[in-house]
């Protein structure tokens, strides 16, 4: 029976009205009901979508997908079947599921062919195909709010989330009650590192569904995002004892152990998940990225078997190899160890390409950029403000330890890596596009007060992450190096720190990382060599043009004389020497980094040279560094003649 047939008797309705008042106190009368109505009208839409909301009520997820599945397939043109898939797999953390589902739903919520079409070409995730149809159909029917969203997903699926942003304005400007693209305009500001503003629109959504798993899980990830650690974990507690059995929820939750420093609860929440679910590849990689974790000989097994499995997602696959990968390390099975870190990044780099033409065209138009000439023409330019402590540099060289010092001085509070440069590095790229003209080049045209605004802003938009009453605060973001530039520019008085680390143990430590997002130039050992080269080049450069400006941390110096770096470090930070800076491993901040369970203890020597058991294999690592290897820890001359010998400021 079709899913909106019932008796003419009114009693179908009657009965779904009752099971659905039955789901806010007692899901198991509520499931229990619903049964009871599908033995009468097989295949009702409404009364399995209560079927399913009861089943996850009572912490059956699982079950709970099965029937929103067995509803999608049998009922593909139901909308509501789909809409309620994309809710499940938005709580059950599956982005990829709810993506798909919700391209489905609003192909069958939607009349258009057009948007039919574009609704199938997204959910068959050909992007291009779907992106076409939509802007033809907003040519001659721009205030159509199902195009717009849809539109909106295109560019967030593209990471074009500024486009999404305002598409997605636009979209409640016109239709403000629609709740489905509010919550998307929630996770894309979310995406964007506007964790505030999500909140707030997350709020609204739950003043008026409290139920929903999907705001509940969103809202839980916000809250770890904004350094709410505690308040995050409860908020999982809560939604765990509702949904049960949700493998990715429990990954999330052992996510925010882990940032809280509780280890041992971390690592039986990421068993449990594995237990729920053995392919889930993330579980496994995040023990794996403990460090100080051991695999024991049947998790070896277990690993081995995944990886011959034929039904594993690339997604998965790519996990179960790095998480092999490292547990061969600890085994010292090198060989075997270092074809499985191969075989990740392989995976990883097809589904994340990188281009390394593109950043070293980026380092060379901040050279021509960021001159002498500018710097003098817009001294005095930025927020004065002496606040922010930048630490930056390329990942792995050791920023973590040097955040975590740093942040047990009692005037300094660590926050985390803090992505609001980049992204106004992003908006100004946005802003130039239609000029023709590429960030940095559009940084010389700024005014003295557009300066100083950004600056403001920053200021703005990071005092939420500040909790405590320390005037200092620390931005470890390694990759604003890029942005060093900018961020002279905006905040003047800032300090900015480079962490720098040997090449080849610094190169390969990021190739054998598997980085949640980001980083997509660490998957080729030629790709990290080339981006260490370039980072290299570019720090040389603003030695050059703005000499004092940067400290530089060799970590192996820091490593041999901890206590004379760590003077250094807080004297150029202006700050006295306190002892505490030296029992760092004594601080239980949190800390969210791959680097967490490494920083909770003092520093030893054993990781220095642990790429050396790799070395037959890095041949194309060492090529791709050239001189830089040769000259650390100075830089070639031929990276800046004003910089001879030593790299460091």
């Amino acid at each position: 029976m079709e899913a909106d047939a019932a008796p003419a008797t009114g009693s179908f309705e009657l009965a779904l009205a009752h099971a659905t008042r039955l789901l806010a106190g007692q899901p198991a009368l509520a499931a229990e009901q619903a049964r009871e109505i599908l033995k009468v009208v097989p295949g009702s839409g409404p009364a399995m979508l209560v079927l399913a909301r009861a089943l996850q009520a009572q912490g059956d997820g699982t079950a709970a997908r099965q029937v929103l599945l067995d509803l999608t397939r049998s009922q593909p043109g139901y909308p509501d079947g789909w809409r309620e898939l994309a809710d499940h797999f938005d709580a059950s953390g599956d982005e990829q599921g709810a993506d798909r589902a919700r391209a489905a739903f609003l192909g069958t919520a939607v009349r258009d062919p057009r948007l039919r079409s574009a609704a199938a070409a997204l959910q068959a995730n050909e992007i291009p195909v779907a992106e076409g149809l939509l802007r033809a159909h907003l040519l001659e029917h721009p205030s159509d709010v199902a195009a717009l969203r849809m539109l909106a997903e295109v560019a967030a699926r593209l990471r074009r989330y500024v486009d999404a942003q305002l598409l997605l304005e636009r979209c409640l400007e016109l239709a403000p009650s629609f709740r489905p693209a509010l919550h998307q305009y929630a996770i894309v500001l979310f995406r964007q590192a506007k964790a505030t503003e999500a909140r707030g629109h997350v709020e609204t959504l739950l003043a008026e569904d409290p139920a929903n798993l999907g705001y509940q899980t969103l809202r839980a990830a916000i809250l770890a995002h904004l350094g709410e650690t505690s308040e995050a974990l409860q908020a999982y507690e809560r939604i765990l004892r509702r949904a049960r059995g949700q493998a990715k929820i429990v990954l999330s939750y052992g996510h925010a152990l882990k940032t809280a420093g509780r280890g041992a609860d971390c690592i039986a929440a990421y068993r449990e998940a594995i237990r729920l679910l053995p392919t889930l590849g993330d579980a496994w990689w995040s023990l794996a990225n403990l460090k100080t974790f051991g695999f024991a000989d049947e998790d070896v097994a277990q690993l081995r078997g995944a990886l011959g499995r034929l039904d594993l997602s690339d997604e998965d696959r790519l996990h179960f190899e790095f998480a092999l990968g490292k547990a061969l390390e600890d085994r010292k099975e090198y060989e075997e160890s270092f074809r499985h870190y191969e075989a990740g990044a392989a995976i990883r780099r097809r589904m994340s390409p990188y281009r390394a033409d593109e950043t070293h065209a980026h380092v060379e138009r901040s050279r021509a950029t960021y001159t002498k000439e500018i710097f003098a023409r817009l001294a005095g330019a930025g927020n004065p403000d002496p606040d922010p402590i930048f630490i930056l540099g390329m990942p792995r060289s050791g920023s973590t330890l040097l955040e975590q010092i740093l942040a047990s001085h009692p005037l300094v509070e660590g926050t985390m890596e803090l992505p609001n440069i980049a992204t106004y590095a992003w908006e100004l790229a946005d802003l130039r596009r239609g000029e023709g003209r590429k960030y940095p080049d559009c940084v010389a045209g700024m005014t003295a007060p557009a300066l100083r605004e950004l600056g403001e802003r920053y200021l703005r938009e990071t005092r939420v992450q500040r909790k405590t009453s320390a005037p200092f605060f620390i931005d470890k973001l390694p990759n604003n190096f890029l942005h060093v530039g900018l961020i002279h520019l905006i905040l003047p008085r800032a300090r900015i720190i480079d962490s720098r680390r040997h090449p080849m143990a610094c190169c390969f430590s990021n190739f054998k990382q598997h980085f949640a997002r980001g980083q997509n130039f660490s998957y080729s050992l030629d790709d990290v060599g080339r981006f260490y080269r370039d980072y290299v080049d570019l720090m040389a450069h603003f030695d050059a043009v703005l000499p004092g400006r940067i400290h530089r941390v060799i970590y192996e110096e820091l490593v041999d004389d901890p206590e004379g770096e760590v003077k250094r470090l807080l004297e150029y930070c202006g700050l006295p020497f306190d002892e505490r800076c030296l029992r760092f491993y004594e601080n239980d901040r949190a800390v969210r980094t791959a680097s967490s369970e490494q920083v909770r203890q003092p520093i030893f020597r054993s990781g220095l040279e642990q790429w050396k058991h790799f070395e037959p294999w890095l041949g194309p690592l060492r090529e791709a560094l050239g001189p830089v290897l040769e000259a650390y820890p100075g830089v070639p001359p031929e990276f800046s003649p004003e910089i001879r010998t030593s790299g460091r400021a």
